[in-house]
């Protein structure tokens, strides 16, 4: 899967925050987590190989609540919505979707598929971001860049596959009752059409699965398996961004 990511420092108050959010982009970029779901999400974050932890890798963030972060320049990282957490005084629990290890700070651990991924990859001239399935989906994301020259296009998926999700894919509830996520179906079935490995290891091998057209009519701004390229990746330069928790989400 071709990996971009990133995250944001606390702030307080939404919309209001958010934008005004225009600050002048020195070195890296901010970007602004905004919860719009009504319930609240714990934001996992994931650097890339050698990047830093940023924000001790996960916190919480109240319904209509954001949080913004200073990236460094030319980082590289992942962040991602936990749902239905419980942590104990010392930080230790679970959360039904994401979960990174039991632990409300990820300290750099991914969190457990499926989730939906915002990935970043800031660059000297360009950065590259984008809304991956590729691990499967929990929460709709957006990212929307701001103050930036170039294309600078929208990413995301904003669609809620948990409706549409396909019986063999579903991640439900303790008590059964709803579907709660939607794994990839690499994680699935683990077979090499479906994770772009072994004989299906190229782009040119690889190709759209009827699972993985399913997240791509749901979600055509996100990608959808790992060669998903052409669609999925999204370029800006000297921008900073917003990325939204339950963009359509209307309290």
């Amino acid at each position: 899967m071709v990996g971009r990511m990133a995250m944001c420092i606390l702030h307080s108050n939404c919309l209001r925050v958010v934008f005004l959010f225009t600050v002048e982009k020195v070195s890296g970029a901010s970007v602004i987590l905004y919860n719009k779901c009504p319930y609240p999400v714990w934001p996992g974050i994931q650097p890339g190989s050698g990047k830093p932890v940023l924000a001790r890798g996960g916190f919480k963030l109240p319904p209509n609540k954001s949080y913004s972060l200073q990236l460094p320049a030319l980082w590289s990282g992942r962040f991602w919505g936990r749902h239905g957490c419980a942590f104990d005084a010392s930080g230790r629990g679970r959360c039904a979707t994401g979960d990174c290890g039991g632990s409300l700070f990820c300290n750099g651990a991914g969190g457990t598929p499926p989730a939906t991924l915002a990935e970043f990859t800031l660059g000297n001239e360009q950065d590259f971001y984008d809304v991956s399935l590729v691990d499967g989906y929990n929460l709709p994301i957006a990212i929307t860049p701001m103050k930036g020259s170039g294309k600078c296009s929208y990413a995301g998926c904003v669609s809620d596959l948990n409706t549409m999700c396909p019986v063999g894919l579903q991640v439900r509830s303790r008590d059964n009752k709803r579907v709660v996520a939607c794994k990839s179906a690499c994680s699935a079935f683990n077979a090499p059409r479906y994770c772009c490995t072994g004989p299906y290891g190229s782009p040119q091998a690889c190709k759209p699965t009827a699972y993985s057209r399913i997240f791509k009519t749901a979600c055509p701004k996100a990608y959808s398996y790992a060669y998903d390229d052409p669609t999925s990746i999204a370029t800006c330069t000297r921008a900073n961004y917003l990325v939204t928790f339950c963009p359509h989400h209307r309290g």
